[in-house]
């Protein structure tokens, strides 16, 4: 009785420094993950940015003031973990210099470590490494513009769309402006919006639409619609898309994402715009297309400014 007591004592004296040394493993781990909800959500109290005449306020009424940059190639570089650590020593150099506002894609369109792998389908490898970025934003106290499509064939864009279209024999053609008004293509772009502002974080457990870490949305980045100098089909396109995304998001800003050139009908085409007459016939307008009807965005336009282009937001 008396050896069989003393056995138990042994492996109890060595059950507890095991159990000991686990926790505190454990503890660390947890103290410094990306895992820890705390470290990211809790610590760094942020308000989502609201318009108030021609200013951006926050919601303790404060005047909230965009010195930003771009790098685009956040959530490309957050996918490997040799290049993640580029993400928080990014965050950390604009905090200390002061830096309120980064635009990044939150799109990779079919494309070498692609989000959207085909229309809907969705690698979940590259949607932590968004989260990540979203995350480390926050963390930083810096907000993010997020654009949600390429106007441009890197990391896919709208030429991605079309092939995709064309591929499965629903497109109307193979243009890329077809991108604008082809009903198949605006679904499948329409749906990809609501998976990025419904996605909820792996890493904080909020949902993009609910995060102000995220300053605001962008249609997409530098549309332009060659084969309708009129304006009037990337119009329609910015009208449709504008409302979709205020249907599912009322929370946060949005833009178009345009480069600022006038259209053919605007009397400033030849005195404001670069390159002479040819920047009227990209089919954008910068006055026009900032105009969305008040039955699809009911408040005033407010303007913002990032590097050198100035940019539209509405907000509902």
């Amino acid at each position: 009785m008396y050896h069989k007591s003393s056995r138990m004592s042994v492996g109890q004296r060595l059950m507890y420094p095991i159990l000991g040394i686990a926790s505190c493993i454990a503890f660390i781990y947890i103290s410094v993950s990306d895992l820890s909800f705390s470290d990211y959500y809790t610590e760094q109290k942020m308000d989502f940015v609201r318009r108030n005449g021609t200013h951006f306020m926050v919601d303790d009424g404060k005047v909230f003031y965009v010195n930003g940059w771009n790098s685009y190639w956040l959530m490309d570089h957050a996918v490997d973990e040799y290049s993640r650590p580029r993400i928080r020593a990014m965050f950390q150099a604009g905090s200390k210099m002061g830096m309120t506002v980064c635009r990044a894609w939150a799109f990779n369109d079919g494309d070498y470590n692609a989000l959207q792998i085909s229309p809907g389908r969705f690698d979940e490898r590259v949607f932590r490494a968004l989260d990540h970025v979203v995350a480390e934003a926050r963390r930083h106290g810096i907000r993010l513009l997020l654009s949600l499509v390429n106007n441009l064939e890197a990391y896919g864009g709208k030429t991605q769309y079309v092939k995709w279209a064309w591929d499965e024999g629903v497109g109307l053609s193979s243009s890329n402006d077809s991108f604008f008004y082809d009903p198949s293509i605006r679904q499948y772009f329409k749906d990809y919006v609501k998976v990025i502002l419904t996605r909820k974080n792996t890493i904080t457990g909020v949902e993009y639409r609910n995060d102000p870490a995220i300053f605001g949305w962008e249609l997409i980045n530098e549309p332009r619609c060659m084969t309708d100098a009129s304006g009037d089909t990337l119009q329609d396109w910015i009208v449709e898309m504008s409302a979709h995304v205020k249907s599912i998001d009322k929370n946060h800003l949005l833009t178009v994402g345009l480069e600022g050139f006038y259209g053919p009908n605007n009397p400033k085409k030849l005195t404001v715009n670069p390159g002479e007459y040819y920047f009227a016939l990209l089919g954008s307008d910068f006055v026009r297309n900032s105009e969305i009807p008040p039955s699809i965005l009911p408040l005033p336009i407010s303007i913002r400014t990032i590097g050198l282009r100035i940019k539209i937001l509405r907000r509902s």
